[in-house]
């Protein structure tokens, strides 16, 4: 596994903004042309005040015209959305810790491919994304926005398959519906935290969970990345269950050959490695992440997956029973 390298801002917000830019210079320089060729008497009056879209961006025609508007309306939005949450503290991969390699490669192969991507996020009130300010900033709509930026041709889906309170018994009812039905390409499933809060045996939820991941891998090839307790105060009250969790659950997926992402580390690195205070990512609850806790567990995971996609495009042969990662 090849080690993250620091969410930097203005890296993968520079690419978008010069495109969009550039869109707008040609299409202001057209814009004059056509009004120079066209002009008449009767357009030499004051004309009426033009609308937002109008000054923003012109076209040869309306169709174009919306096309090229909406497109750098999104640019502004996302880059907003992305210097709002990282303005005051970066999003930073962990300090140091493993670096083995792994991929995902059906994923990145329907990536390379240029095939539509579905993507389901399974787990609980976290993946539902309970804490965040609005939808936008849940995980699972983050990693979306992120691969689409990277990859803006792709026609990839990501399906939040988040229930509030629910843990491995609860999801493996519909684990069949909400996730085998669905085919999707790769499953990230959360999962763990409930448990310990419940003081239920860590050992039947690693169980339970072996069992999904079994009829996941039954049904089809998707990928599977477990993603194990968040780092909180609520969590930590219950130190010896959680540790437990956290390392039953690795065990699983290097057993099943599945990627694992170690929330649990990365949160605990923010704030032991990072300085970051608790209060930062987790909520008043003293559980749930907040904005900025959502968007950079995103961001981590979605450089992953872009990484993966890097490594089939260069041709790095990575053996098929190798995919368990950590992004450490």
């Amino acid at each position: 596994m090849s080690s993250l390298r620091p969410f930097r801002l203005t890296a993968w917000l520079a690419a978008p903004a010069a495109a969009a830019l550039l869109l707008l210079a040609l299409a202001v320089r057209s814009h004059a042309q056509t009004q120079a060729a066209q002009a008449t008497p009767a357009q030499s009056a004051d004309p009426a005040p033009a609308s937002p879209s109008q000054t923003t961006v012109a076209a040869t025609t309306p169709e174009q015209r919306g096309v090229a508007t909406r497109a750098i309306d999104k640019v502004k939005q996302v880059a907003k959305s992305a210097a709002d949450i990282f303005s005051r503290v970066p999003c930073l991969p962990p300090k140091g810790g493993s670096k083995t390699m792994g991929s995902l490669p059906h994923v990145a192969g329907k990536l390379v491919a240029g095939k539509p991507v579905v993507i389901v996020a399974f787990g609980s009130s976290s993946t539902a994304g309970f804490g965040a300010s609005s939808p936008e900033f849940n995980y699972p709509n983050r990693l979306a926005a992120q691969l689409r930026r990277h990859y803006p041709t792709a026609d990839i889906t990501v399906v939040n398959a988040g229930v509030g309170g629910e843990d491995a018994p609860e999801m493996m009812k519909r684990l069949q519906t909400e996730v085998i039905d669905v085919h999707p390409d790769l499953v990230i499933w959360q999962v763990g935290t409930n448990a310990v809060l419940r003081n239920l045996d860590p050992g039947d939820t690693a169980k339970l969970v072996e069992d999904g991941i079994g009829r996941i891998q039954a049904a089809g090839d998707a990928d599977i990345v477990l993603v194990d307790p968040q780092y909180s105060p609520a969590v930590n009250q219950r130190k010896e269950s959680a540790g437990k969790m956290v390392n039953l659950l690795g065990k699983v997926a290097e057993l099943r050959h599945v990627g694992i992402f170690p929330r649990f580390e990365v949160m605990r690195d923010w704030h032991e490695n990072q300085s970051i205070p608790v209060e930062s990512f987790v909520i008043a609850d003293g559980l749930h992440m907040n904005d900025w806790g959502y968007a950079c567990f995103a961001q981590l995971l979605g450089d992953d997956i872009i990484r993966s996609v890097g490594q089939i495009k260069l041709g790095v042969n990575v053996p098929a029973d190798v995919r368990t990662y950590r992004p450490m």
